[in-house]
């Protein structure tokens, strides 16, 4: 009895994750897996990167997870410097690039996102660099390495955070450049405002509302300067911060549908709507929103891992369907730690829900311990029911992981009152009495009891 062909396009955190979670359920002698991966290496952290470039990991094998070889253990079959050329839906095969045709009985597309990239005169000059695959990381830490001291950062995201804060670790002189009013335009803005004074307190300068018009480039085609209506910042490396698109090139080209988001069109199985035989998962693939059930596409790492187990269990023959996403995320910039989960309150009006919006300010310990550093939690809660919509934490060390548990509350549906009587711990050396999560609750479901 021949094989099933499986076909997994990208070789990172959703493809390898499909391929794993099929290979679980389905033995060798059933389904052959073969992988493609353009790049040279497989299955890399690449939320690690910036920590590589600012040394504090620094061997850049520790941000491989796992190895070709270790696939094959596992009948995996990893081919890595291959790229997918072309898709033929119709024929049921993948053309690589070295003229290969690989046909399969299942398909799974995991092309990952793709960075954004404005047409802006310049982009392509020596010196500018993303922070998607570990190569870039080797061109950033080789251009400190060659003498590189000032350093523009464009956006205020996640990525334009952490590079931010290791390249000023690494001694170099900062700029980040926005075109929106403030950074992590993903937070309400009392709460970015918080993160922007954190970074000026640190020596980074922010330039905000400023869209840039040009990468200035002197002679031989390196980058001198970046060019704003207000002005130029000059420097000798720039970094793209801009956020990450879905890299649908080559599945719009075979012909797949795409959602309203640009991804990849599935359903909550993973599967694409327009063609049964094809998967997608990862940053590719479009997803919907917990709370508004609306389309949306994020991209994170987290998202990408489940996607590609949701997607290899139903090829392996166990019912899956993804759950949707809220959207939490965490990062830093110097001592200040941030979190945010589901809807900030410009959303929850978006989306319809009549919202109630309470924060408040406390301290990450009991105020007599040493290291108790402050803290604002914002809530956000629809109001009547007092449902749980969104959540937004800054403060100081040992803040930001206290979203999960604001992250756990809107997953499970809970209410405000409801999140004010959990049984949540308390010990002087991690939060005060009532901890912060317990305070903002308890005054939002005080305001809905009237």
């Amino acid at each position: 009895m021949s094989r099933e062909q499986l076909v997994v396009v990208g070789g990172d955190a959703a493809g390898l994750s499909a391929a794993a979670q099929a290979r679980r359920l389905r033995g060798a002698s059933e389904l052959e897996i073969v992988v493609l991966e353009q790049g040279p290496e497989i299955s890399y952290s690449a939320c690690g990167i910036p920590y590589w470039i600012g040394d504090l990991v620094s061997d850049r094998d520790s941000l491989l997870a796992r190895t070709p070889r270790q696939f094959e253990a596992e009948d995996i079959t990893v081919h890595t410097h291959t790229r997918a050329e072309e898709i033929d839906l119709d024929a049921g095969e993948v053309r690589t690039g070295d003229g290969r045709r690989l046909g399969y009985d299942t398909l799974v597309v995991a092309t990952g996102g793709r960075p954004l990239r404005p047409p802006i005169p310049g982009l392509d000059a020596v010196g500018v660099h993303g922070v998607h695959r570990l190569a870039d990381g080797a061109d950033i830490r080789s251009a400190i390495a060659a003498g590189a001291r000032r350093a523009v950062v464009l956006g205020g995201g996640y990525i334009g955070l952490e590079m931010a804060e290791v390249l000023q670790t690494r001694g170099l002189s900062v700029t980040v450049v926005l075109a929106d009013p403030l950074p992590m335009g993903q937070l309400d803005a009392d709460m970015g405002e918080r993160v922007c004074k954190a970074m000026g307190d640190m020596g980074i300068d922010v330039q905000p509302e400023q869209p840039v018009r040009a990468i200035e480039t002197d002679a031989d085609g390196v980058v001198r300067a970046v060019r704003t209506d207000a002005g130029s910042y000059a420097c000798d490396l720039v970094v793209l911060g801009l956020g990450m698109g879905p890299e649908v090139s080559l599945a719009r080209e075979a012909g797949l549908q795409t959602g309203v988001t640009g991804a990849i069109d599935v359903t909550r199985n993973q599967r694409s709507r327009s063609h049964p035989e094809v998967f997608a998962a990862g940053d590719c693939a479009e997803t919907f929103h917990r709370i508004t059930g609306e389309p949306i596409h994020i991209a994170l790492g987290t998202h990408a891992n489940k996607q590609g187990r949701v997607a290899g269990s139903v090829i392996g023959g166990r019912a899956a369907r993804f759950p949707g996403v809220l959207g939490t995320a965490v990062t830093k910039v110097g001592e200040l730690e941030i979190g945010r989960t589901g809807l900030c309150s410009t959303q929850a009006e978006q989306a319809g829900f009549d919202a109630r919006v309470e924060m408040i300010e406390a301290t990450t310990r009991a105020g007599y311990y040493p290291g108790a550093d402050p803290i604002a939690v914002k809530l956000v809660s629809e109001r009547g029911s007092g449902l749980l919509l969104g959540a937004q934490v800054v403060g100081g060390p040992g803040s930001a992981k206290r979203i999960d548990v604001l992250a756990t509350a809107i997953w499970a549906g809970m209410t405000a009152e409801e999140l004010a009587g959990t049984d949540l711990s308390y010990a002087p050396p991690f939060s005060p009495t009532y901890d912060p999560v317990s305070v903002v609750a308890r005054i939002a479901s005080r305001l809905e009891q009237g």
